[in-house]
């Protein structure tokens, strides 16, 4: 992997803080608006990290595949990837 790996982890690593956190919170039966604005604050951090890790890819591995049938595999791959994430 390419991508900045420290900023990656970092993000990765708070996003499992707000998560032990939320379960917490789920545990103590706190209010339910409290509970997901918490899950949202993870899921922005999570999907951050994401991003880095694919801006990385695109910067990296598409651009420096070694024949254009490579780049067109793996834009293929970040095409199907893509349909997982936008539903």
């Amino acid at each position: 992997m390419v991508a900045d790996q420290t900023k990656i982890l970092r993000l990765l690593k708070t996003a499992r803080g707000q998560l032990d956190a939320v379960i917490k919170m789920v545990e103590d039966d706190r209010y339910c608006i409290d509970i997901s604005h918490q899950i949202m604050a993870c899921e922005g951090l999570i999907t951050k990290a994401n991003k880095e890790v694919l801006t990385a890819h695109l910067k990296h591995c598409v651009n420096n595949a070694a024949t254009e049938e490579d780049r067109n595999e793996k834009v293929d791959e970040l095409i199907t990837l893509m349909s997982k994430i936008i539903k």
